[in-house]
């Protein structure tokens, strides 16, 4: 009786025509293997953009301090300190500054100073040149490093830092490079690089079980039954593959539906499959099948994706028809996964360069404001004190006076949030801090008839800095003094949260935030007061990031704003 069973699997197989099979790989497998390059190089020319990116970007921040430092007068053991100091940042190897003969003039490994380095390139064109350019450097302790570099000029004047050093007296000016460590760089595209080529192998091998169990579901079957066990497999493998997966079949019922779909669609795997693609998915999945059913047969591209649950998710999606080797249509195959993380780099990037324009201006205030500011502020002195018997002139002079002082304290904010921020830490009770903030606003709070409820807890001591947080904490309390009216209450509650982490409370029952305008409150220059310059809360969070710490605001129109901060502390506190 087996031996009968097995004659029959067989002949059923014997008549399932072997070019059958052939062709539907050679029509699948040249597909997917466009889709797997077209993915695979656009990842890799994405990064290296993103690199070179962040290269200028770093090169830029770099020249706004220099700038800055010019127009202060550093030597050139300033300028390298900046330099070593900016090369401590994570993913960077190494900052150099060269002449045009490569003799190095600054390097974040100060012992390389004075020997060369790029002498294989044409030094004294790219000191003449602000075209970016880049390479990739072996390097034999780790992973390769790459090298952006381009000509370094500051200023717009010559600069003069290394007046009078030798070998470059001659040199039409300086060459700067930034080598950035590619070791996650590297594994991270490599990740991928699996990811996608075991994508395309799934989908071949279910390509191809879909054109057999076809064929098979025709008449034989036995045939059907060892096509089934096959099906199992790649089902397996569907739903351990680490990309979303939703294949649609001719009648735009949805036939396969994994988990990592499921957790980044928020869609049960029981409710979507063998129901309605139009029901189900989407309107950005909707959008992308319509447009393979027009004729379209592949699709790459990244998109926001609306969900139900209210959230949006950016995904990059790849698609395509499913065919079978007479060109009549299976049904449509969707391949997505959640971009979040590379957009939230590009963020980033995109923040680095604002703060690189940002210290660009802010040395440019500082040097083209400041002094007229100090001449027009003993002008106006002079005025108050020559004609104090006037009232009207009095009046006239001291308005000049407060308007140039309220000039001068948004000139050293812009510095202040402009400059890289540096940490003078000590430990010490922050609840101690607050209090002593508390102690300074207690009079405009007697005067404002604003209650205080204080809730602090005793807290362990951790390492901070001591003038930068009672900024922080000063501001938060003002802010939260101007939202409320007389009769208002300032809550200020501080405790452990784990052995990790301290949080603090700051509740007012003031007027609130618009919800329009709560995710702006930390964007520099977004202020919703008259007099406000829109760089406070962004100092605040700015500081507090320098602590490796977080701030979340929570506000209700009407009813008041709580801001809560996290702060690092016990055994694993950050230094």
């Amino acid at each position: 009786m087996k031996a009968k069973q097995s004659m029959k699997h067989r002949w059923s197989w014997a008549f399932i025509p072997p070019w059958i099979i052939i062709g539907a790989a050679i029509l699948l497998i040249p597909l997917f293997a466009v889709m797997t390059m077209q993915s695979l190089n656009r990842q890799k020319t994405e990064t290296t953009r993103l690199l070179l990116e962040k290269g200028e970007a770093l090169i830029r921040s770099f020249e706004a301090g220099a700038r800055t430092g010019a127009g202060l007068r550093w030597d050139a053991f300033q300028l390298q300190k900046l330099l070593i100091e900016t090369a401590q940042q994570p993913g960077i190897d190494y900052f150099i500054i060269t002449d045009g003969a490569g003799t190095i003039l600054a390097d974040s490994d100060p012992y390389r100073i004075g020997d060369f380095y790029g002498t294989d390139l044409d030094l004294n064109r790219l000191a003449t040149t602000k075209t970016i350019q880049w390479r990739q450097v072996a390097n034999t302790d780790g992973a390769d490093t790459f090298e952006v570099y381009r000509r370094f000029a500051p200023t717009l004047e010559p600069f003069t830092v290394w007046e009078g050093r030798k070998n470059h007296a001659d040199s039409p000016g300086f060459v700067i490079f930034v080598g950035m460590d590619m070791g996650p760089v590297l594994a991270a595209r490599k990740a991928d690089e699996e990811h996608t080529i075991w994508m395309a192998v799934v989908l071949i091998g279910v390509g191809l079980s879909g054109v057999i169990s076809l064929l098979l579901a025709q008449g034989y079957k036995a045939t059907r039954k060892s096509l089934s066990r096959v099906q199992a497999f790649s089902d397996h493998l569907m739903e351990n593959m680490p990309m979303g997966l939703v294949v649609i079949n001719p009648y735009g019922k949805i036939i396969a539906f994994n988990k990592t779909a499921s957790a980044i669609l928020a869609l049960p795997v029981s409710e979507a499959r063998e129901r309605a693609a139009a029901a189900i998915l989407p309107p950005a999945c909707l959008e992308i099948i319509g447009s393979l059913a027009e004729g379209q047969e592949f699709i790459a591209k990244e998109m926001d994706c609306p969900l139900r649950n209210g959230r949006t998710v950016p995904l990059e999606i790849i698609a395509s028809r499913l065919q079978d080797p007479r060109g009549e249509i299976l049904g449509v195959v969707i391949l997505f996964r959640d971009i979040s993380d590379l957009q939230a780099l590009k963020g980033e990037i995109a923040r680095t360069q604002h703060l690189a324009a940002l210290g660009s201006l802010a040395a440019g205030v500082a040097h083209e404001i400041r002094n007229p500011l100090s001449s027009i502020k003993g002008f106006a002195t002079y005025f108050k004190e020559r004609y104090r018997e006037i009232p009207a002139d009095l009046e006239t002079a001291e308005i000049m006076v407060g308007e140039v002082e309220r000039l001068n304290r948004v000139i050293g904010q812009l510095l202040e949030f402009a400059r890289p921020t540096t940490l003078h830490l000590e430990k010490g009770s922050i609840a101690a801090l607050v209090e002593d903030v508390l102690k300074i606003i207690a009079g405009e709070m007697r005067e404002k008839e604003i209650a205080l409820r204080n809730e602090l807890t005793a807290l362990p001591d951790i390492s901070f800095d001591k003038d930068k947080m009672k900024q922080v904490f000063l501001n938060l309390f003002l802010n939260a003094l101007v939202a409320m009216d007389k009769g208002g209450t300032l809550t200020v509650k501080a405790e452990p949260v784990n052995e990790q982490w301290l949080r603090i409370e700051i509740t007012d029952t003031g007027t609130g935030i618009a919800t329009e305008d709560l995710g702006h409150i930390f964007d520099p220059y977004f202020t919703t007061k008259p007099s406000g310059t829109g760089l406070g809360m962004a100092i605040v969070q700015k500081i507090l990031t320098a602590h490796h710490g977080e701030i979340k605001l929570e506000s209700e129109p009407g009813k008041g704003t709580r801001a809560t901060i996290l702060l690092p502390g016990g055994s694993e506190e950050r230094n």
